[in-house]
């Protein structure tokens, strides 16, 4: 069985903003993302939950 790829849930710019954020933007500058290494990948997801959690945080107590 095959694997469809389906469309990103995160924005471009938001996986460049987090990559800043690890450490790893120079390795993604043109786009390839296949050199950064699975740990800072699930780093990445990581921050990307953390933000989405305390956004809704947020939004909830206003």
């Amino acid at each position: 069985m095959s694997r469809r790829r389906r469309g990103s849930v995160m924005s471009d710019r938001l996986k460049y903003e987090l990559a800043e954020e690890l450490g790893v933007a120079e390795t993604v500058r043109d786009g390839y993302w296949g050199d950064v290494s699975s740990r800072d990948c699930g780093s990445l997801v990581r921050l990307a939950i953390e933000r989405a959690e305390r956004a809704l945080a947020d939004q909830n107590n206003k």
